[in-house]
């Protein structure tokens, strides 16, 4: 923000008003990145990605950030974010190329990585070097990509200043672009030290994008450090998820959860999963229950080692597997084009995180399904879920007596589940090392089995 000037001036509710208008007339004419004042070279990089025509976030921020301004993006999951701050930050390299020319900063590893892709294949033909900075990967290595100095860096913030701090010979003192990319997350996840330590060490005359989904009050705290007279982009305004998402919720007694389950992934087969756990135990837990019922699930939770969480990510992007089952670690940001269900097997407990969890299907103008399960304990969370998002929800079709004859079954799978997990227990206790990602962990079963063949065949 300029020096002197008030958050609210009258020249920034200009730029933030004028920018909505702005954008309506654009959005009709603009049919094209090339429209947006995208250079030959990005369009041609933008066809080969298959983005045809630019979102209404990148109609709205592509062309303000051209003419150099700083940005406020507040767009729901799943919008085009990447592109709208990608293609401004490559197009300016292509004009003064220089090392070290941008730093993103991000709030999940898993995020990191695939901003990373994203610039890669965008800068693939011009020839864009980016390095991930993350926690969770030996940092002797990174010392090594960031001595090579790459054009863009994408980053957490914890493991940035760790390498800021320590790493001799480098710094951030020539960088021309910030990228705060789910800015509200960044903050929630107590970066907040590490943020300020980030922009002390950074020049002041740079250019700033603040992304976020929502907009809250560290958010704005931030802007009024961080951005100069910025032009607010804001696709949406209220909290909502996208038009062709079909929600649903089903109202059960909690005991029976892992019943209902099984009975959505028979009725809904041939489709694939994301259940979203509260807590990484949880996840653990019913991933190996799912697998003893012969389901292809596998878990993505924070006490997994990095390569093990991008390992998960990787089978299930490549349909390996057809049930991703994640904490909330997975629910911003990942974009996996073809998840068709999103289940909501413990409610989320910040009604924001409902959006971010749904967001994970319906993407880029698809259909999705997305199903919450509600027990006695969760009406008060479900009732400010629908309040927050306007509208209520439709009960999904269930067959009572159907769920029931599983019940035998899943009972038994579950006392299989609670025994891998105690074995796990030992053995991350003997070795020290992180939780078995369920690939190897059917031993038990196989050992309480033994030569009792019994039928228990895949669902």
């Amino acid at each position: 923000m300029a020096a002197g000037e008030a958050p609210g001036s009258p020249a920034e509710r200009e730029a933030a008003a004028e920018a909505p208008a702005a954008a309506e007339e654009e959005e009709a004419a603009a049919r094209s990145f090339k429209e947006l004042g995208v250079t030959d070279v990005l369009c041609e990089a933008c066809d080969q990605l298959g983005w045809k025509v630019p979102t209404k976030i990148q109609v709205e921020a592509i062309p303000v950030a051209l003419q150099g301004r700083d940005i406020i993006g507040l767009a729901e999951t799943g919008s085009g974010k990447t592109g709208a701050f990608a293609l401004p930050i490559l197009q300016a390299l292509l004009e003064a190329p220089q090392r070290l020319f941008a730093l993103v900063l991000t709030p999940t590893r898993e995020l990191a990585f695939q901003i990373s892709e994203q610039f890669e294949a965008l800068g693939s033909s011009i020839g864009v070097h980016s390095a991930v900075i993350v926690g969770g990967i030996d940092t002797m290595s990174q010392s090594l990509a960031l001595a090579k100095k790459p054009h863009i860096i994408i980053a957490t913030p914890g493991r940035l200043v760790d390498h800021l701090e320590n790493t001799k010979g480098f710094n951030l003192r020539a960088l021309k672009f910030l990228v705060m990319d789910e800015a509200d997350r960044i903050l929630n996840m107590d970066f907040e030290t590490e943020v300020d330590k980030i922009l002390k060490v950074i020049p002041r005359d740079r250019k700033t994008f603040l992304f976020s989904a929502t907009m809250t009050k560290q958010v704005q705290k931030l802007q009024r450090a961080a951005l100069k007279n910025p032009v607010k982009c804001a696709v949406s305004s209220k909290y909502q998820t996208v038009e062709k998402l079909q929600q649903y919720y089903i109202f059960i007694p909690s005991k029976f959860k892992d019943s209902y389950l099984v009975y959505i992934l028979n009725e809904l087969a041939g489709n694939s999963f994301m259940i979203f756990c509260s807590t990484c135990n949880n996840t653990q837990r019913t991933a190996l229950l799912l697998r003893n019922l012969g389901f292809t699930a596998i878990p993505l939770h924070g006490q997994m080692s990095q390569n093990k969480r991008l390992g998960s990510l990787n089978k299930f992007k490549a349909k390996a597997r057809s049930i991703l089952l994640a904490t909330d670690v997975a629910s911003r940001g990942l974009d996996i084009p073809h998840v068709d269900v999103v289940i909501n097997f413990d409610i989320p407990t910040h009604s924001k995180d409902y959006i971010h969890r749904v967001g994970r299907t319906a993407r880029a103008g698809r259909s999705g399904k997305s199903i919450t399960f509600v027990t006695q304990y969760d009406v008060e969370l479900f009732q400010r879920i629908e309040h927050l998002i306007g509208k209520k929800l439709p009960a999904f079709p269930m067959q009572e007596e159907e769920v029931m004859m599983l019940t035998e079954r899943v009972a038994e799978a579950q006392r299989f589940a609670r025994m891998e997990l105690r074995e796990q227990g030992e053995k991350k206790r003997s070795r020290n090392g992180d939780d078995d990602d369920t690939e190897e962990a059917l031993g038990v079963r196989k050992k309480v089995a033994g030569g009792k063949k019994k039928k228990r065949k895949a669902f």
